[in-house]
């Protein structure tokens, strides 16, 4: 830890983005590269004082000393939410070109406290960055609740995100303001189930075919093209720049307990689909789970945005291939579908569900979780 005004620290961050004009601020900077941060996510360590990661659901966690925190990111990384303490969960934005450092916490009473970051929106198009933290002066960071042992990981598209999950109405569109991992049924599930969840999803996503994309399927952006990366590239040639897109994931650094897979609502939700080439793709898809995730259980999921023939079309090509995975051998492959969306007031932006939507999800995916799991 040094301490300096960080106005120092932003010069050094101008390679990458453009002249910000500061005022000192004193206090003592925390490197995003200090031991006693830790990390929960796909994030790219390659520059240790800038984390890099685009998926939502990115966790970062902190004790630290002192009546105040600020938290510094990359101007416009988007949206995270935090929690000091016990306290209610609230929204910080970086969206602003402005946006470096905001202050997060004040006047808290001398002491040790804890804060949980998360981030809150697909950042994929907008490459976030997390710098670390500004302490009181002469105050330090300090050992942190380890995350729980209780690993999940979740695989999905704009349910499992939370887009438009604080929107109001089904007729609206997308907004950054309006996407929510931390209220997301992922995410409220990990939370009611004790446990940590890694997330790879990105809205529009399919299993074989991206949402409204050819009937021969978009190969080169369906998530077989992505789960292997750290971050989610919507276009091949930005894994060949600079950035940390290029990067394989380290499959040795989580080895969740229970994978949730919510796929093919955008595979199927506009016509000119095969789902025979859906099928082919799950199972594709599952075999390249299974092979990086060997002890793990594997869970099909649908819900909530297909309705009748779609809907039935999902569920049996689900269950023909969890059980033709059964017959070969794998029997730790299972099924489990969420009730659609039945109610005006459960939607959010885009026909999406909205928070109260993703609660109802949440609540009949943790207890079938709780029960496959044996986590009482």
């Amino acid at each position: 830890m040094k301490k300096y005004a960080l106005s120092a620290l932003l010069a050094l961050a101008s390679l990458s983005v453009s002249a910000i004009v500061t005022v000192p601020i004193k206090g003592t900077v925390v490197s995003a590269a200090d031991p006693h941060i830790q990390y929960a996510g796909r994030i790219s360590f390659t520059t240790p004082e800038r984390p890099a990661f685009n998926f939502p659901g990115i966790q970062i966690t902190a004790a630290f000393e002192g009546t105040s925190l600020r938290m510094m990111a990359k101007p416009k990384s988007g949206y995270f939410m935090a929690q000091i303490d016990n306290a209610e969960p609230f929204k910080v934005s970086f969206m602003g070109q402005r946006d470096s450092v905001v202050t997060i916490a004040t006047a808290l009473p001398e002491g040790k406290h804890l804060v949980k970051l998360m981030y809150a929106i697909e950042g994929y198009e907008l490459f976030p960055e997390f710098w670390g933290f500004v302490l009181d002066e002469g105050k330090k960071l300090v050992d942190a609740p380890a995350f729980p042992d209780r690993k999940i990981e979740f695989i999905g598209n704009s349910i499992t995100c939370g887009y438009g999950n604080e929107g109001l109405k089904k007729e609206e569109h997308f907004d950054y303001a309006t996407e929510n991992h931390y209220y997301s049924y992922a995410s409220i599930t990990a939370r009611s189930l004790g446990a940590q969840h890694w997330v790879v999803a990105r809205s529009g996503i399919g299993a074989y075919r991206n949402y409204n994309g050819p009937k021969t399927g978009n190969p080169e952006s369906n998530m077989l093209a992505q789960y292997e990366y750290i971050g989610y590239a919507w276009k091949p040639e930005l894994r060949q720049g600079a950035s940390f897109l290029k990067e394989n994931w380290d499959f040795g650094r989580y080895q969740p307990d229970v994978v949730c897979i919510n796929l093919g609502t955008n595979d199927l939700s506009t016509p000119n689909y095969d789902v025979e080439l859906l099928k082919q793709n799950y199972r594709k898809l599952l075999k390249m789970v299974r092979q990086h995730n060997p002890k793990a259980k594997i869970v099909f999921l649908t819900g909530t945005m297909l309705y009748d023939k779609e809907m039935a079309l999902q569920k049996q090509l689900l269950n023909e291939v969890a059980a033709e995975a059964k017959k070969a051998g794998d029997k730790e492959v299972y099924r489990f579908d969420m009730d659609p969306i039945s109610s005006e007031e459960l939607y959010g932006n885009d026909w999406h569900p909205n928070v109260y939507m993703d609660e109802k999800m949440a609540g009949e995916l943790t207890a079938y979780l709780r029960k496959l799991m044996k986590w009482n």
